[in-house]
């Protein structure tokens, strides 16, 4: 590419210094004026090369320099175009709006690189999510198929088919899910209701979960409304609580408030559970991470993550504080009229 542009300055060097020989020779011709050794053409031709080869080496040493950094992107495009996204341009240069191509090269190729590795570990973890449930049904679908099984044989097997049958529905709906929300970038469907009507509701939703371990419910609930997309909210506080009555032993205690001011709504719910040590604390909101193997019974690792992409939508956050043996309190803050 330098070559290309040494040979246009070449050229309108070259264009340049026969001009103005041609006008010197017309000036000593048509003035009638004499040259000094009597030839004109000698020091003309003299001053054409010595003008090519000091143009064409200043042109040469400044191609270099000016279309470096465009050789460096197109090198490193080509890189990228063959699935190489460990690439860093240098941000370096005295021209500021090299610097800024170059900035947001290398933000485009890590944001490219964090999207290969998530697409990488998504396909790994769905595949073997959906494994574990698919080998379980084959293989009690093959054991009812023996003769001479009993009522409680023939009632478990068919009970544990359902229960992964269940799992499989429940783990392709929530990817559906988030995969849809992954590629929104605004809520629709937004309507003013009372949230704490809706937290009411889902409490009575999961009370098949938390009324067998005896857990009690300590609420502070005043009246709250909030303008948002009311389902997926509902989806939020299904996930949170439920995650909060999995993990919370027999006779354990759920605390569900909301707290408000003028610009933010806090819904914080807390559990008396197993709580999380740093590492897990530190990973609960990425899709299918189940670190912890005692977390991990029951789930598919996408409910946590699918209630933080809703909340972001809504332009809120959600925040957890837990230790190990001392419980977690989730704080999910949304903008008051839901803007």
């Amino acid at each position: 590419m330098w070559w290309y542009f040494v040979s246009m300055v070449f050229i309108i060097i070259l264009s340049f210094v026969f001009i103005m020989a041609v006008l010197a020779l017309l000036y000593f011709r048509v003035g009638n004026n004499t040259w000094e050794h009597g030839n004109p053409f000698p020091p003309i031709l003299t001053m054409m090369l010595f003008s090519l080869v000091i143009g064409t080496t200043i042109s040469i040493m400044v191609g270099r320099k000016i279309l470096a950094p465009i050789t460096d992107f197109s090198k490193a495009a080509k890189e990228i175009a063959g699935g190489n996204f460990d690439i860093y341009l240098n941000e370096s240069h005295r021209v500021n709006e090299i610097s800024e191509v170059a900035h947001h090269f290398n933000l485009m190729v890590q944001e490219l690189r964090s999207i290969e590795t998530l697409r990488n570990d998504f396909v790994v973890n769905v595949s073997h999510e959906f494994k574990t449930p698919i080998a379980a049904i084959e293989g009690y679908a093959m054991l009812l198929q023996e003769e001479n099984l009993s009522k409680e044989e023939h009632d478990e097997y068919t009970g544990m088919i359902l229960e992964s049958s269940r799992q499989l529905s429940n783990l392709s709906g929530n990817i559906l899910k988030i995969s849809k929300l992954e590629n929104q970038e605004m809520l629709t469907e937004q309507t003013e209701y009372s949230l704490d009507e809706q937290l009411r509701q889902s409490l009575l939703l999961l009370e098949p979960f938390w009324a067998p371990k005896q857990i009690s419910l300590n609420l502070e609930l005043e009246e709250q409304r909030y303008y948002g997309n009311a389902e997926l909210m509902m989806q939020v506080w299904l996930n949170v609580l439920g995650n909060a009555i999995k993990f919370t032993p027999e006779g354990g205690e759920i605390s569900v408030s909301i707290q408000a001011d003028s610009s933010w709504i806090s819904v914080i719910i807390s559990d008396t559970g197993i709580g999380m040590t740093p590492k897990v604390r530190k990973h609960i909101f990425e899709k299918f991470y189940q670190g912890d193997p005692a977390r991990a019974a029951g789930g598919n690792g996408l409910g946590l993550p699918l209630a933080a992409r809703i909340i972001s939508l809504s332009k809120g956050s959600i925040e957890v504080r837990s230790e190990p043996g001392q419980g977690s309190a989730f704080t999910i803050k949304l903008p008051v009229g839901g803007e």
